[in-house]
């Protein structure tokens, strides 16, 4: 296996995930060291075995593509970090690039344009489809990270109150930071603040 490109893969769709790996390993050029199905099992991976990419969807349990992009990189580990996704959302690409990410690729790209866009990240270069690239800084992500994080748990049904104890902070707290969501998206409450969000790659 020397000078195979070492590769762990975080796909929380069972099927994607062995279709994933099976492509990369048919390649010559690669070796698939780990599969993790969430966020957290893949953060293991990558401290554990210092793989030389992370190839990662966004949306997973426990950590999201773009949260492990950022640890990944606050962590100074030598891991390249790419996002193989179907969210075509500007939203999501400007927070995996600013997150460390080095590529955001679709799912529905070509085998070998897949395969050759990770050479290219290993390589040192970075690979983000043009259009997408564009859109991602034509428009402005207008929530805070705090808001994001209490807009996302509301979105998913949890009260005020569960999301209190989760981030520890008051439940007026939750509230205002719900309310600012709201007025910023102009969204006719939480539900649709979340939906106006995620639609836009902001959550």
């Amino acid at each position: 296996m020397a000078g195979r490109i070492r590769a762990v893969i975080a796909e929380d769709q069972r099927l994607v995930l062995g279709a994933l790996s099976a492509l990369l390993q048919l390649d010559g050029s690669f070796e698939v060291v780990g599969e993790a199905a969430d966020g957290e099992a893949a953060l293991g991976m990558v401290r554990e075995l210092r793989p030389d990419l992370l190839v990662a969807d966004i949306e997973m349990p426990g950590l999201t593509g773009i949260e492990l992009a950022h640890r990944v990189a606050a962590r100074r580990l030598p891991t390249r970090v790419v996002m193989v996704t179907t969210f075509a959302r500007p939203g999501y690409v400007r927070r995996a690039l600013d997150a460390g990410a080095s590529g955001y690729l679709l799912k529905d790209a070509p085998a070998a344009e897949l395969a050759d866009a990770l050479r290219e990240v290993h390589g040192g270069g970075r690979v983000i489809d043009p259009e997408l690239l564009l859109e991602a800084w034509m428009g402005d992500d207008p929530l805070t990270d705090r808001q994001r994080q209490v807009l996302r748990e509301a979105g998913e049904g949890q009260s005020a109150a569960e999301i209190a104890r989760r981030y520890h902070i008051a439940v007026g707290t939750v509230r205002n930071y719900l309310s600012a969501a709201i007025g910023r998206l102009g969204a006719a409450n939480r539900i649709d603040a979340a939906r106006i969000a995620r639609d836009k790659g902001w959550l």
